[in-house]
């Protein structure tokens, strides 16, 4: 198999409007992890843009978990502006921290709850793309295939990066980091290419921002000595 069946042959099925979707997404997602990585404030509003965006693009690909991720970082987004714009002298750029024991604790309780209701999701799958009918419907997890078990494991790591963002703490690129990683073969997949080498730079950039912010928090500790 070459690089067009992988990339570009599912893309002779769809709508032009879906490829412009998919499109206007990436480079709005690009964006947000851009300006997370600046530590500014702007990584929301762009955010919010991509996620409303991949939302429905998600939902028409079956990918449940990621549309349940991308909608809760659509409410998660609104929370961090507003707690950014608390934390900013400047009202764009804020200050990092290490994650406190207390938010690991609570870390650990969101990354099982969520893989439980999005299991639970799956579960009625059947019934939602009946069109919420229970006629000839037989609920279970049958019908799940390995990318909707990534699917629903990757969901609970993104949640747990998401919060951890809007906390502004520093472990949050670990998390964007290896979900990133499995997201690469998971859009491949699913037919979404453009999706897949998004994720595939999502990497690198997560990677960029892990040591931005840990070497901006190395920087203000010693100034804070100082």
């Amino acid at each position: 198999m070459n690089l067009y069946d992988l990339f570009l042959k599912p893309y002779a099925t769809y709508e032009t409007y879906q490829i412009v979707l998919e499109v206007i997404a990436t480079i709005f997602g690009l964006l947000s992890v851009f300006f997370s990585i600046k530590k500014n404030i702007w990584v929301y509003p762009t955010g919010i843009v991509s996620t409303v965006l991949y939302v429905y693009i998600l939902y028409k690909f079956g990918l449940l978990g990621d549309m349940m991720i991308n909608f809760y970082y659509t409410v998660m987004s609104i929370y961090g502006w507003f707690l950014w714009s608390k934390s900013s002298e400047d009202n764009i750029h804020v200050e990092v921290s290490w994650a406190t024991r207390k938010e690991w604790i609570f870390s650990g309780l969101l990354f099982f709850i969520s893989i439980f209701l999005v299991t639970l999701v799956y579960y009625y799958k059947p019934f939602i793309d009946n069109h919420f009918s229970m006629e000839n419907v037989q609920l279970g997890l049958y019908h799940l295939d390995w990318a909707n078990w990534l699917d629903v494991f990757v969901t609970a790591i993104f949640l747990v990066g998401m919060w951890l963002m809007a906390k502004r703490k520093i472990e949050n690129w670990i998390f964007w980091i290896v979900g990133d990683i499995i997201c690469v073969p998971m859009m491949i997949y699913k037919g979404l290419g453009i999706t897949s080498i998004q994720y595939f730079v999502f990497t690198a950039m997560a990677v960029i921002g892990y040591l931005e912010w840990k070497k901006g928090h190395r920087l203000q500790h010693a100034d804070d000595v100082i």
